[in-house]
């Protein structure tokens, strides 16, 4: 049965991306540095088209996250540009370039219709306008019984989590203090969550949880 699982790098004070985030600056001020465990691993380096890189026990975490996916759903401020809004300029094609590094249908969560994005590589946007359930129902679909893969923002994480929709959360928490920014746990209570799975790597501790519904 298809999940849909969410995997996301967090401060230690709860955010997934710092202050002021902008076009220039899309992770706000120092949010960077989330993702300073990530950038040098061979399995991230392999999954954006470069090679080398490092091996660790952040590796395996990595290649787990990208197994058994057919589809994802992320979030407009996500896709960008920030600040979202009706879509000025539709040669806006995400933050990836020519080549994003997903592979299969992306659906992102708007208020703005917009043609489907055909992207090199097997890419394809599509922009849904009717609510965070019809964007899952139509990626589990294109997923053909794979996983769906839940990418971000903060925002949107909150929001199916709120509803009982997500089946599994992997927090990579990395010990550095952002003080403000966008956080995934700013929705009401009542959600319960159950560890499976803790691993420690260098500038980084991965917690797994499967949502409890």
């Amino acid at each position: 049965m298809s999940k849909l699982r969410c995997h996301i790098s967090i401060s230690l004070d709860g955010f997934v991306a710092g202050p002021n985030q902008s076009v220039e600056n899309p992770l706000g001020e120092g949010g960077e540095r989330l993702h300073d465990w990530v950038v040098p691993l061979a399995s991230w380096r392999e999954g954006h088209a470069k090679e080398g890189g490092e091996v660790n026990a952040s590796d395996r975490v990595v290649e787990e996250a990208r197994e058994n996916l057919g589809a994802a759903v992320m979030g407009r401020n996500m896709f960008g540009p920030i600040g979202g809004g009706p879509w000025v300029n539709e040669d806006w094609l995400g933050w990836w370039g020519d080549n994003p590094p997903y592979h299969y249908p992306v659906f992102v969560v708007t208020h703005y219709p917009r043609e489907p994005v055909e992207m090199a590589g097997g890419t394809t946007y599509h922009f849904v306008t009717d609510g965070i359930e019809s964007a899952l129902d139509q990626a589990k679909e294109a997923a053909g019984g794979k996983d769906v893969m839940l990418w971000g923002g903060g925002d949107i994480i909150g929001q199916y989590l709120a509803a009982g929709l997500l089946d599994e959360l992997e927090l990579h928490v990395v010990p550095i203090l952002l003080g403000d920014g966008a956080r995934i746990f700013g929705t009401p209570g009542g959600v319960r969550l159950e560890q499976i799975r803790s691993v420690e790597a260098p500038g980084v501790t991965h917690l797994k949880y499967r949502v409890l519904k």
